[in-house]
C-alpha cells in the first residue's frame, strides 16, 4: 500500500518561508505526476501545485510567484517551497498523485500568523 508522509509545516509570520516535504513509498514515484493540495478549516481541499513526471510545473494563481514545487525521484519526495506567506495560506497541506490517487497522508499544518 502506498504511503505518503508530509512534513515541514509550522507556525510562521506573514512574509516568512517554509519548505514542505512529502515522502512516498511503495510506488514507482518517477512515473507519476505529483501535486500539493491544501485544506483550510471549513473549506474544500484544493490543489495548489503540480509537477509532472517530466518536471513541468504548474501552480495555482493564488500562490503564483510565491510557491515552487520540485521533486527528487531518487528519494521519492516532492517539495513545496513557500515564500512571502500570507495568513490565507494557513491550511493543512497534503500531497497525492492526481492520476492515481492514493490514501491521503496525515498532512502538515501550516499556520501563518503574527
Amino acid at each position: 500500500q502506498v504511503q505518503l508522509v508530509e512534513s515541514g509545516g509550522g507556525l510562521v509570520q506573514p512574509g516568512g518561508s517554509l519548505r514542505l516535504s512529502c515522502a512516498a513509498s511503495r510506488i514507482d514515484f518517477q512515473l507519476w505526476n505529483v501535486a500539493w493540495y491544501r485544506q483550510a478549516p471549513g473549506k474544500q481541499r484544493d490543489r495548489v501545485a503540480l509537477i509532472t513526471s517530466n518536471r513541468n510545473t504548474n501552480v495555482a494563481d493564488s500562490v503564483k510567484g510565491r510557491f515552487t514545487i520540485s521533486r527528487d525521484n531518487d528519494l521519492k519526495t516532492v517539495y513545496l517551497q513557500m515564500s512571502s506567506l500570507k495568513p490565507e495560506d494557513t491550511a493543512i497541506y497534503y500531497c497525492n498523485f492526481p492520476e492515481r490517487p492514493v490514501s491521503w497522508g496525515q498532512g502538515t499544518q501550516v499556520t501563518v500568523s503574527s
